[in-house]
């Protein structure tokens, strides 16, 4: 199964980012939507979880949780929009997965047994940072993630 992750789009959804997306199973969207146009657009290529980031104000963005727990194939997904309000301590225990944004800066990390996955963002430049999505493939109950730069 392969998931396509993204993360702080804040009302960009860029063609790059549909095109990368297209023919995963799922979307996972890690906050800092921007605009309920962007969930429109996302569900149009998969079926798509999302939680609400900071910025994400307004009737639309309060039906969003902060925090969703998934289980894909066996796999134990914790995704939120800042890994910092996640104590990490004992994560290991509810999560195999933690998927985050919010920093704008892609990564994936093993920290013990749980692997932390940052999309980076799809949005509008920031800095000089990359513009990025990532995906989750899973198969035999564990998962592994790889970043995709966009631009």
């Amino acid at each position: 199964m392969r998931i396509g992750l993204i993360s702080d789009t804040h009302g960009l959804l860029r063609p790059e980012a549909l095109e990368a997306l297209a023919g995963v199973a799922e979307i996972i969207h890690a906050g800092d939507i921007g605009a309920p146009g962007i969930i429109a657009g996302l569900r149009a290529v998969a079926p798509l979880q999302a939680v609400r980031g900071n910025n994400d104000r307004g009737p639309w963005a309060e039906e969003l949780p902060l925090r969703l727990l998934l289980t894909r194939g066996g796999v134990r997904i914790h995704v939120l929009h800042d890994v910092n309000e996640l104590a990490i301590a004992g994560v290991e225990d509810r999560c195999d997965v933690v998927v985050a944004g919010h920093s704008h800066k892609p990564g994936v990390v093993e920290r013990g047994r749980v692997l932390l996955v940052n999309p980076g963002s799809a949005g509008p430049r920031r800095f000089k940072l990359p513009v990025t999505i990532a995906y989750l493939t899973i198969a035999n109950g564990s998962a592994r993630a790889q970043i995709r730069h966009l631009l």
